[in-house]
């Protein structure tokens, strides 16, 4: 099968190539070499088949004989065939709400739950929410809560977006560590 270099909706068919001479190829291959496309168009329809302009940005666009229907059928198909192939990597974005007076074992809980995110493949937000007005006198005891669970994050996970206040809330984005690749 001849592989097209253009786009599908971009093929001009038949009678709606508008170059006066074009580069054949006939429907087994050969070339025919450059003759007039009203020609071309009569040996086409003769033997049953279509006349598809594959490279129309050459110099002399080239054409081709072929069944245009059967290409198009064997294209969807290799297209289903490819789209079925592919793996579909879902990335969810999971959350996890920390306060700066947070006890260990809270700390630990969150730990645990955002290295099974991590695990999963998700990118996984940190934020902390400073509802008092003694929190937002406060705002570097945040960051550092923050800091500390980026550090005990960091055998496992990679820092995205770095703290960031918006408001009331500082939050941050951690993602799973890019696999190195193995040296052979």
């Amino acid at each position: 099968m001849l592989s097209i270099a253009t786009r599908e909706k971009e093929l001009s068919v038949n009678n709606q190539i508008r170059a006066v001479q074009i580069r054949l190829i006939d429907d087994s291959g050969n070339q025919i070499g450059v003759i007039k496309t009203r020609d071309a168009l009569n040996m086409a329809s003769e033997r049953g088949l279509d006349l598809v302009e594959i490279a129309p940005t050459a110099q002399i666009p080239v054409c081709r004989i072929m069944d245009y229907g059967k290409y198009k059928f064997e294209k969807s198909k290799k297209d289903k065939e490819t789209k079925k192939r592919q793996k579909q990597v879902i990335i969810e974005t999971k959350e996890i709400q920390l306060s700066w007076n947070i006890d260990v074992h809270d700390f630990n809980t969150r730990l645990s739950h955002t290295r099974k995110f991590i695990e999963a493949g998700n990118k996984v937000k940190i934020s902390l929410e400073l509802n008092r007005g003694r929190e937002m006198a406060h705002i570097e005891l945040g960051y550092q809560m923050l800091e500390k669970f980026e550090r005990a994050c960091s055998d496992f996970s990679v820092v995205e977006k770095r703290p960031l206040r918006e408001g009331r809330r500082i939050s941050m984005f951690i993602g799973p560590k890019k696999a190195k690749p193995e040296k052979t």
